[in-house]
């Protein structure tokens, strides 16, 4: 009977966790269509992160310029339609590191927006379902043993970042950014990388690299 409870209790528990996070995801969301749309009557350009591309993480950003100085930058970054979420599946892969991520940027540029250096404000959410992977630094401080667990949550954060975009002609430019700054995690830990039997709760604190690209940008006008 105790045992019954308890599972009871444990999917009561992943059913509010599920839509805790469905709110945060659509808050998230509903921020950077809002930002998209509010600026067409502005200077925009769209990028795409060439880091980010390296492991295998779609992404695209909008930056506006509601000032001769200031942009304001919307990144999203999803890779988890690449993996099988059944673990029955002859498809399901151990190793794992599927996440979505948004991270808003607010930039001062020292010349003019889209044009040199430039010093940035960002803020960072996302969730994350890492098995069968080792994260220095991160999650359970980069211990050995990680890489024979799974770990599924989500994450807060933000940090300062300096970067410079060149010139490449009239509507390409080349961008490379470097950010640091702090995150916040929090997961459920389970036993193996394909089982579903959560072991526990666990946090993360975490102070480095919150920020690295590398970004063809178009300018749209």
């Amino acid at each position: 009977m105790s045992d019954f409870m308890s599972d009871l209790y444990n999917i009561k528990n992943d059913d509010v966790n599920k839509m805790q996070m469905y709110m945060i995801k659509s808050i998230f969301i509903g921020v950077f269509l809002v930002c998209s749309f509010s600026v067409f009557s502005q200077k925009m350009a769209v990028k795409n992160n060439f880091v980010y591309d390296a492991f295998k993480t779609p992404n695209l950003s909008l930056e506006y310029s509601p000032g001769r100085k200031w942009t304001i930058d919307t990144r999203v970054g999803m890779n988890f339609f690449f993996y099988e979420n059944n673990a029955s599946s002859s498809r399901y892969k151990t190793r794992k590191f599927s996440h979505w991520l948004f991270q808003p940027e607010v930039r001062y540029w020292t010349c003019e927006a889209f044009n040199g250096w430039f010093w940035g404000l960002h803020f960072l959410g996302g969730e994350m379902n890492i098995g069968g992977r080792k994260v220095p630094f991160v999650l359970q401080k980069g211990k050995s043993s990680m890489k024979n667990y799974r770990y599924e949550g989500w994450f807060l954060g933000g940090g300062l970042s300096v970067g410079y975009q060149w010139l490449l002609s009239n509507r390409f430019n080349l961008e490379a950014a470097f950010g640091i700054g702090y995150v916040y995690a929090r997961y459920d830990k389970y036993r193996c990388v394909s089982c579903g039997r959560r072991m526990g709760k666990g946090k993360a604190d975490y102070i480095g690299p919150t920020q690295a690209s590398l970004s063809i940008v178009y300018l749209l006008w």
